[in-house]
């Protein structure tokens, strides 16, 4: 199991909030540095069985901390646990053990929940609204005052790509999946959230729906936002995260920017013939053994390594840059793990 950084997660909750506008908390500046999620060792286990007497752990001792103005990915196949942790931050289920925190603030903060917004993979909406008018009752959830209101929901289809007419003629029963997922994505931002959480965001869209998802969370970093969100769509996840997570059945393998887990164009990927394991283990991350070969990336000077390669009268059989991509390291750590 491969360990690169720890740091902490998130939180949030979809309920009504009867709180007017001028009483929702304003940003602190004094956060832009700071963790804006955070969680310390966060636990969940589901009882089965027909008395309830077996134990499925969902997540396992999650720590992660996450900086104002990043926009965070936590990767994972299905299964891995993502959601879960998204349903305990949001307040949707209750932790096991552990604790976490967004914004500086405990779980289940009302006064939090009105500075975030949300987006679940697989959002139910009322399928005899138009889009205008549903985004009219999200709106009223949290009591913007009209001429908010009537600023904020144009613009909001503005950003989303969905034209003004067709969002007040067409009933949501009648959008495509992608234009479902653009209105969800409106209704996650009807708040003007400090922190936005996206649940499988581009789960089910074709090439064009992707993009036009990708772009948006773009438009919401240059805001500069704080985006968190789950994904196993490794090649939009490359384009745009500042630094991601990989869970894996319940645990975390690995934190980092891509930079940290990936390298750069002065990555060596090496291989060796004979050798000590514990000697190579020092100058090689990753390494993996064939027969008497030994494969890795390099860390260090590669003359100091070949130096140290003599000396135990091993042979070096290449050398050369190589940046792993993202979906190379991701089937790597799954498979260590």
């Amino acid at each position: 199991m491969v360990f690169n950084h720890c740091s902490d997660q998130i939180m949030n909750n979809e309920s009504k909030m009867n709180v007017n506008i001028d009483q929702l908390p304003q940003s602190n500046n004094n956060l832009e540095k700071s963790a804006m999620v955070e969680t310390w060792n966060l636990s969940k286990v589901y009882r089965t069985g027909f008395f309830l007497n077996q134990k499925l752990p969902s997540l396992q001792n999650f720590s992660l901390r996450v900086e104002a103005g990043e926009t965070f990915g936590l990767l994972g196949p299905n299964g891995a646990g993502k959601t879960t942790l998204l349903k305990i931050l949001l307040g949707i289920i209750r932790p096991t053990s552990g604790k976490a925190k967004v914004m500086g603030h405990s779980l289940g903060d009302r006064q939090i929940k009105q500075r975030l917004g949300y987006l679940p993979e697989n959002a139910y909406f009322y399928d005899y609204l138009t889009a205008f008018e549903f985004l009219e009752f999200t709106a009223g959830l949290f009591q913007l005052p009209k001429e908010i209101k009537k600023q904020r929901i144009p613009e909001l289809l503005s950003l989303v790509g969905i034209d003004q007419k067709t969002a007040k003629k067409k009933q949501l029963r009648q959008y495509s999946k992608g234009m479902l997922q653009r209105i969800g994505m409106a209704q996650a931002l009807i708040n003007d959230p400090e922190v936005v959480f996206f649940d499988e965001p581009m789960s089910g869209l074709d090439p064009t729906g992707r993009y036009q998802v990708r772009e948006i969370i773009l438009s919401l970093k240059e805001q500069g936002k704080t985006i968190f969100f789950n994904s196993h769509i490794l090649a939009d996840v490359e384009q745009i995260c500042d630094r991601i997570a990989i869970l894996n059945k319940g645990e975390l393998l690995c934190v980092g920017s891509l930079r940290e887990l990936l390298g750069t164009s002065e990555t060596y990927h090496v291989t060796v013939k004979g050798g000590n394991y514990q000697v190579l283990e020092k100058w090689i991350d990753n390494l993996t053994t064939n027969d008497d070969y030994w494969t890795g990336i390099l860390k260090g000077d590669h003359q100091e390594f070949m130096g140290t390669l003599r000396l135990m009268n091993a042979q070096l059989i290449s050398l050369k840059l190589a940046q792993m991509t993202l979906e190379e390291f991701f089937i790597q750590q799954i498979k260590q793990e």
